[in-house]
């Protein structure tokens, strides 16, 4: 083969390059399950315990509001409002005092029960009238919205305080305390205050009895649940590992399976349609021979004609055959295979040789993987190279077997017809397809008008 000095150079492309051992699919396991459903219970019961813990505090702090305003509520009834008189705002002092000195005797009585914490009696325009803290008692402090609210409404209200206002000096020392506004009338019907506080800190308490029950039903309901799941989730878990067997033999057998279809449909072929065309073939020859012999040499040409069609019939349906599956590869070897590829481009006017290492019995799928290589490269040859020789080589060194064919035709752009292949030209996409997953190497060589060059390697070993 000659190359003209403005012909471009060709290079090696990779085709497709020895893909990387994929891992083995992580197949489904009993244990496996069980730990993935343990990990997701303790993330719900985290998420239980956080969500529990923040609506356990609410309830608490909800049933510790409740309860104390029935507590001042019930202090206010039974022990203010019997003592509670006018005379707690009259003018006079002898009068006042003893008026505050019964309802001082109510709130001592309440206070070392340990249910009260504080009292105090607010008039409307925000002064203290009496204290259980003395000092408190005269003072006067600007009335917030709850107080003036309570008073509007003559209801009760209750919440948590947080000591923050002047008036608390004297209870911040208790920590966190409840509070209750709780209107009252005296006997002339003036309006006034009761503030009462109570410990808040046995809602602490209460939370955490709230959130043991409500932790103490989540678990037992998470454990019944997985309980009645876990038969459910065993059969699952042997049916998908069945599947999974199933899936690999499948995978494994689909190959082989389509091989011997091939082999089996090639075979009826030759064993039947091409043996009863050959038999005609006789036929048709022996009438014209007989036609000939009779006189009849019009007749004779015509059935010549009708052989020599039935004879090209046969030989394309023998190429045929041995593009579906070479009925000799695993008897004769490669190097016959190959042989019976380049004999078929040689008869239609390619010089095609072949040279080989000599008999090379390898592993019959990577036979049949080198014949399907070498069968895409010699008809890409024959199909679009505008070839007149065709080398093929079958080599074989210790690691490696080699293949390589080479054509002196018009060449191409391999990076181009790689990256873009041609409408309707599928022999490179073929190609790829047969050594994917194979673990060999396909590489071409070629630029146009300098001919082109397949190699393909693929890691074996002789048999």
């Amino acid at each position: 083969m000659t190359m003209d000095s403005a012909t471009p150079v060709p290079r090696w492309v990779e085709v497709t390059a020895p893909p990387a051992p994929e891992p083995a699919p992580a197949r489904p396991s009993w244990w496996l399950i069980a730990l993935e459903k343990m990990f997701a219970t303790i993330v719900v019961l985290g998420l239980i315990a956080i969500g529990g813990a923040v609506a356990a505090r609410a309830a608490a702090d909800r049933d510790a509001i409740a309860e104390a305003m029935g507590l001042s509520d019930l202090f206010v009834r039974t022990a203010l409002q019997p003592v509670l008189s006018d005379d707690v705002l009259s003018s006079s002092p002898d009068a006042r005092s003893a008026a505050l000195a019964r309802i001082d005797d109510a709130v001592h009585a309440a206070l070392r029960g340990a249910v009260l914490m504080r009292v105090k009696l607010w008039t409307a325009e925000g002064r203290v009238i009496y204290s259980d803290e003395p000092r408190l008692i005269g003072q006067r402090f600007a009335l917030d919205d709850d107080e003036r609210r309570a008073l509007h409404q003559m209801a009760p209200i209750a919440s948590i305080s947080d000591l923050a206002e002047e008036e608390n000096q004297f209870e911040r020392s208790a920590g966190q305390l409840l509070e209750v506004y709780h209107p009252v009338l005296t006997p002339a019907g003036a309006a006034l205050l009761v503030e009462t506080y109570t410990a808040y800190n046995h809602v602490g308490t209460r939370t955490a009895q709230i959130l043991i029950w409500f932790a103490a039903i989540s678990i037992v309901g998470l454990l019944l649940t997985h309980l009645l799941y876990a038969p459910l989730s065993w059969n699952l878990s042997r049916r998908l590992r069945r599947l999974q067997r199933r899936l690999d033999t499948l995978t494994t057998s689909a190959p082989s399976a389509s091989d011997e279809e091939r082999r089996r449909i090639a075979g009826a072929l030759h064993d039947g349609v091409v043996q009863d065309l050959a038999a005609t073939s006789y036929m048709v020859a022996g009438s014209a021979d007989h036609a000939r012999g009779s006189g009849h040499p019009q007749l004779a040409a015509r059935l010549d004609l009708a052989a020599a069609g039935v004879r090209a019939s046969i030989g394309a349906l023998r190429s045929l055959l041995v593009d579906i599956y070479p009925p000799n590869l695993r008897a004769a070897g490669l190097p016959a295979v190959l042989e019976d590829l380049a004999r078929a481009l040689r008869n239609r006017g390619i010089m095609a040789v072949v040279v080989t290492d000599g008999d090379l019995e390898v592993d019959p799928a990577v036979q049949l993987l080198v014949y399907r290589v070498a069968q895409e490269c010699l008809r890409n040859t024959d199909r679009h190279s505008q070839a007149t020789r065709a080398v093929v080589w079958l080599r074989h060194d210790g690691v490696r077997l080699r293949l390589e064919v080479a054509d002196d035709g018009v060449g191409f752009d391999p990076t181009a017809v790689l990256d873009a292949p041609v409408p309707g030209h599928f022999g490179v996409r073929i190609m790829r397809d047969l050594v994917a997953g194979e673990g060999a190497r396909l590489a071409v060589r070629s630029a146009p008008g300098a001919g082109t060059r397949w190699r393909l390697e693929v890691p074996t070993v002789v048999v």
